[in-house]
């Protein structure tokens, strides 16, 4: 996802400097706020229970910082063109046109370009926590990918 030479969409360094410093400074408070912007619950209409706040806080705690900070620069600073180029086999891609974390173009729009076949499904307004937020719209679109798989 960082901005490079061969991924001029991607995000600059600061963003994720930014990330590691708010989890170095009080890593607690970050898995707090964070769940506001990934579910879109700063949005008109936005919505995030407490438990589904409370569940996020649990998961991003148990991480413990030295894995927490490993995984910023893992999925921040990992080419994974190459990668992705190499897949052979029926995928599916699904990205909300308004998540606040992870920009459509420098991810699953990029990845669905590299991916041979690959189907990408854009969810109008769509948040970052799509299996969460929007859990019935998810399974329905995997288990239709599944059974066309399937059937062909």
């Amino acid at each position: 996802m960082l901005k490079t030479e061969a991924n001029p969409g991607g995000l600059p360094l600061a963003v994720f400097d930014g990330i590691r410093a708010s989890v170095e400074a009080d890593r607690s408070q970050f898995f707090k706020d964070l769940p506001t912007p990934f579910y879109g619950a700063n949005r008109p209409g936005g919505k995030l229970s407490d438990g589904v706040r409370d569940s996020f806080w649990l998961q991003g705690m148990q991480a413990g910082l030295k894995n927490a900070l490993d995984c910023i620069k893992a999925f921040s600073e990992t080419d994974f063109t190459e990668d992705l180029k190499k897949i052979d086999v029926p995928t599916l891609f699904i990205h909300g046109d308004d998540d606040q974390i992870v920009p459509i173009g420098a991810s699953a729009q990029a990845a669905h370009t590299l991916v041979k076949g690959s189907q990408l499904k854009v969810y109008a307004g769509g948040d970052h926590g799509l299996p969460t937020s929007q859990k019935d719209r998810v399974n329905a679109d995997l288990l239709a990918f599944l059974q066309s798989r399937a059937a062909s």
